[in-house]
């Protein structure tokens, strides 16, 4: 197992890795709209969830793969009102339409209001 861990993605807020490369899968730790620069969380929805797959997206570079070998993600949302809007964000970058769960949630870290994991081939 080699533990994922790079800059370009924002530092674990808890026990946790950002994520593990293990027998040729890429499995990421849920990813929250926090600008790994600057510490911010953007406004909005479409804004946050280009930052949640922006995440993802650095995770899954530093592993060596990319949203191509994407196979599942999982992504929550604090309110399904905003389904329509993330999916219009996500589709920008899940080109390849890995299978998918999508779920509301009561609350998300810090507030937020998306949060997406993925597991991916190398």
């Amino acid at each position: 197992m080699n533990v994922i861990a790079t800059p370009k993605a924002p530092g674990a807020i808890g026990p946790y890795s950002q994520g593990y490369e293990v027998n040729g899968f890429v499995f990421t730790s849920g990813q929250i709209p926090i600008n790994p620069e600057s510490g911010e969380i953007p406004e909005g929805i479409a804004a946050q969830a280009e930052q949640s797959c922006k995440n993802v997206g650095a995770i899954l570079e530093a592993a060596g793969t990319n949203f191509s070998k994407v196979l599942k993600t999982t992504c929550f949302l604090a309110d399904m009102n905003d389904f329509a809007a993330f999916n219009e964000v996500y589709a920008k970058f899940f080109t390849s339409k890995p299978a998918r769960s999508c779920v509301a949630v009561k609350s998300l870290p810090k507030n937020v209001l998306c949060e997406i994991e993925a597991i991916a081939l190398k």
